[in-house]
């Protein structure tokens, strides 16, 4: 029996990526990872020179860990990993290849080391999540060489574009693209539009651990830890994590935190300037062209799902690493009060008094009573999160760049439409 209980969420983004908060830095980070109750947080990013020389700053390493502290709040008990995420841009035959990677590495010594071989096929500057022209596998050859403590993840492998398995720029298995260093591929990176029951209908997966991190661009508590991976550990540890990762090892690794995968903006396919959803059965049947404006569709990650699936829907393994399909607490009041949008003052004036009682935002969506957050907030906030927790909410699918849209009571779920639901861009909440 392990005694630390460890939440993570590896896989964020710094201000100095494309589309992110300017106040993605480390005193924000920290200060809104212990509302969510995470532990262990990944740097992001660490290739960007600028956010290396701010992560040398304002980071300290706890010694024996191979991780780090916040230097400015050394009583805070948020850890850091090192780690980014990188794009490989390459061409294999006429068709080109644009795949996501997370890496990573124990120390920023070793980072520094990677981002030596990284910047002979790009420029790191440019983005905190640069594109390299290099090979999946030339990758992996190149962060390997520099330390075996390191790892690399294909991330988010099912998103439509810069993924792994994605429909339009992916592989069909995890070899096509990782070659002969496939050897050193030990997880994948599921993303907000699936969750391990869909990766386990496809049995060239068995081998691989399966993660969730949130791969946000926003400190809020809707966005920072909406996935996450929870480890019960004797000591938290760089190499304790990794691994638990890489023996897939259930005992450590108990369980990850998903989003319902409907939620996810690429789950459904669609075309989102036609306000079109529609399931794989529905896509197959219009030739995956859009039925009113005759464009090719986006297709989602479950139609992807579907054309590599050796297994049928219902599919279980045994003894799997578990998972449990949370929403985020300000998304779960924003469907309640009727907002439009989690950071109104209404909605804060919920969401604080929660985390003041019960300590942070899982806490409140895993384990508090029904009645304890009745003494808190209006009976119907405290059944919405019951609810949500049992999986009795609806999600009308996301689609094409859309999120999902929430339903969480009966009356709320008839009155739902889903070919043309009403919902907001990512643009929207930034």
């Amino acid at each position: 029996m392990y005694a630390l209980r460890v939440v993570a969420d590896l896989h964020i983004h710094s201000k100095y990526s494309r589309a992110t908060s300017q106040n993605m830095d480390i005193t924000e980070i920290t200060r809104f990872a212990k509302i969510k109750g995470l532990t262990l947080v990944g740097t992001g990013d660490f290739t960007h020179p600028k956010w290396f020389s701010e992560l040398s700053n304002e980071l300290s390493e706890v010694s024996g860990t191979s991780l780090y502290g916040s230097a400015k709040r050394p009583e805070s008990p948020i850890r850091y990993m090192l780690t980014a995420e990188v794009c490989t841009i390459y061409n294999v035959g006429e068709k080109a290849k644009k795949i996501h990677h997370v890496v990573f590495t124990p120390s920023l010594e070793t980072a520094a080391q990677i981002n030596d071989r990284l910047k002979k096929y790009g420029d790191l500057a440019v983005d905190g999540r640069p594109f390299l022209d290099m090979t999946s596998a030339q990758l992996v050859e190149e962060v390997m060489q520099v330390s075996d403590e390191n790892e690399v993840v294909p991330a988010h492998v099912w998103t439509p574009w810069f993924s792994l398995f994605g429909a339009f720029s992916g592989f069909d298995t995890v070899e096509d693209c990782y070659e002969d260093m496939t050897k050193h591929i030990h997880a994948l990176e599921t993303g907000l539009s699936s969750d391990p029951p869909m990766n386990w209908r496809l049995s060239a997966l068995d081998r691989y651990t399966l993660i969730s991190n949130s791969d946000c661009h926003s400190h809020w508590p809707w966005r920072i830890g909406r996935e996450a991976n929870v480890f019960e550990l004797d000591k938290l540890t760089y190499m304790e994590v990794v691994d638990a990762i890489r023996k897939k090892d259930n005992k450590r690794f108990k369980f990850t935190i998903e989003t319902n995968p409907a939620y996810g903006k690429y789950h459904w396919t669609g075309h989102r300037n036609c306000n079109i959803s529609l399931p794989p059965q529905e896509a197959i049947k219009y030739g995956n062209r859009c039925p009113k404006c005759g464009r090719k569709l986006t297709r989602g990650v479950e139609q992807r799902i579907e054309e590599l699936a050796d297994r049928p829907a219902d599919y279980a393994p045994e003894n799997p690493i578990g998972y449990k399909r949370l929403l985020p607490l300000s998304e779960i009041i924003t469907a309640v009060v009727g907002m439009s949008y989690p950071g109104t003052k209404k909605v804060w004036s919920i969401y604080n008094p929660l985390i003041a009682k019960f300590g942070d935002e899982y806490t409140v969506l895993i384990d508090a009573s029904l009645e304890e957050m009745n003494k808190i907030v209006d009976s119907q906030i405290a059944e919405a999160i019951v609810r949500v927790r049992k999986e009795k909410a609806k999600v009308i699918p996301g689609y094409d760049g859309v999120y999902g849209q929430l339903a969480i009571f009966d009356e709320q779920q008839e009155s739902m439409v889903p070919q043309k639901p009403k919902q907001k861009s990512m643009a929207d909440f930034m």
